[in-house]
């Protein structure tokens, strides 16, 4: 049976091993895919697979920054405690220098990047057999600038936050400020532009369906939903946000008083988005008395 890449890229889903590892075992066992998965299981290869199932929602995020180029990134553990040890944090800088080498544009790029002779992807995989946890490479942002424009990196509480800014001119301290705003105020957009219609108009139903429950007269309901609206939108643009280290200007108004603007940014917490496992304490103990 000919060994497809098909067939390589689902026994590295099975199993974890590297895509190497893959194809010399489908080629031991004629493309038989059970026989390869024992074959793996033999050598010791696919050690870490049996944590494939595993949720990893710990971790920290990083930025590192070459030239006109940065890459903002989130590395996952299953506890934090492992996402505090030396050797993921070892891990977390060897993969910022992959990025910034191979000048990756995304994820998938990153994860075929090569890293001490293999790619990003195996790498991981090493590190999940060796540290003893599932480790995950989920998320890779690439921002660029032009000469004249600057970045602002800033790590909240030694990674479990990551933002970046980008600003118009020459102002270290504007960009990180900026960055830092991010951080705290977890914007959703740079300004209304960025804002769908459709999400528009699905917030202007929320809000006018809020209003006539509170028994509002309907004749007045339109003309609250508008002000409503427009200061809900401010509220999630970055531009329009009270800027933290003085909230009687906007994020804009400081800018702009820098003879600066905020052009762009990045902004990646540690699991945001993952459905962590809750374990049901009680419910186990409950079991085990059942079964007693």
């Amino acid at each position: 049976m000919a060994v497809t890449a098909a067939l390589v890229k689902e026994l590295r889903e099975k199993t974890g091993a590297g895509m190497l590892d893959c194809k010399k075992a489908l080629e031991a066992t004629d493309g038989n895919l059970t026989q390869a998965i024992d074959y793996l299981r033999e050598k010791g290869i696919a050690k870490a697979a049996k944590k494939a199932d595993r949720i990893a929602a710990e971790g920290l995020c990083n930025i590192a920054v070459e030239g006109n180029t940065a890459y903002v990134y989130e590395i996952n553990s299953e506890t934090d405690f492992v996402a505090k040890n030396s050797e993921f944090l070892s891990l977390i800088d060897a993969v910022g220098q992959a990025l910034v080498d191979n000048k990756v544009t995304d994820l998938e790029s990153a994860l075929a990047a090569p890293l001490n002779g293999k790619a990003l992807a195996d790498v991981i995989v090493d590190a999940t057999a060796k540290i003893g946890e599932k480790i995950s490479l989920r998320r890779v942002i690439v921002l660029t600038k032009e000469d004249g424009q600057t970045f602002g990196p800033y790590l909240h509480m030694g990674g479990r936050i990551a933002s970046l800014a980008l600003v118009e001119g020459d102002n270290d301290v504007l960009a990180k400020d900026i960055a830092m705003h991010v951080a705290a105020s977890n914007p959703q957009y740079l300004d209304q532009s960025q804002i769908s219609e459709d999400f528009v108009n699905h917030e202007r139903e929320v809000l006018r369906a809020e209003a006539l429950n509170e028994g509002k007269p309907e004749a007045i309901v339109d003309k609250m939903v508008i002000g409503r609206l427009n200061k809900f939108l401010k509220e999630i643009c970055l531009v329009n946000q009270p800027f933290v280290k003085n909230p009687d200007v906007t994020v804009e108004a400081h800018a702009k008083s820098l003879n600066s603007q905020v052009l762009s940014y990045v902004r990646l917490e540690v699991g945001e988005g993952i459905e962590k496992r809750q374990d049901d304490f009680a419910a186990e103990v409950q079991a085990q008395i059942n079964k007693g």
